[in-house]
């Protein structure tokens, strides 16, 4: 006989479900994103939609070509860009569709358990709840 499975109704209950959002909700992204300067660097290379060089992409932020290097690293470190090396010119990129859908998923997950939705959430739930 199957397990029935619960929608937590607490915050204590919730925390010991697992499931596609806690995947989703990584901290390391929101960290990244935590940041202006990260942004519109990662901004810039989204409206571009090429590989940027360190240099290009430090043109569009009022910061040190150094703290730039080490903001693009943090966004690739995220998963956010990929960098690319050629002899001593490193660029960086977007991968549109990678990106696009980490965040669908991502909204796709937390929709999935907006209050209107609770009579679909057992289908969410974990067998800890």
């Amino acid at each position: 006989m199957p397990v029935s499975k619960r929608i937590p109704n607490d915050p204590a209950a919730a925390a010991n479900c697992c499931g596609p959002l806690d995947d989703l909700l990584d901290a390391e992204l929101f960290a990244a994103l935590g940041e202006p300067s990260r942004t519109r660097l990662l901004a810039c290379l989204v409206k571009c939609a090429r590989p940027c060089t360190t240099t290009e992409l430090a043109a569009c932020c009022a910061v040190d070509f150094s703290v730039v290097t080490r903001h693009l690293r943090v966004l690739e470190r995220a998963g956010l860009v990929a960098a690319t090396k050629r002899g001593r010119t490193v660029s960086f990129a977007v991968d549109h569709r990678a990106l696009s859908k980490r965040f669908r998923n991502l909204a796709a997950a937390i929709a999935g358990h907006r209050p209107s939705q609770r009579s679909t959430l057992a289908t969410n739930a974990c067998d800890a709840c």
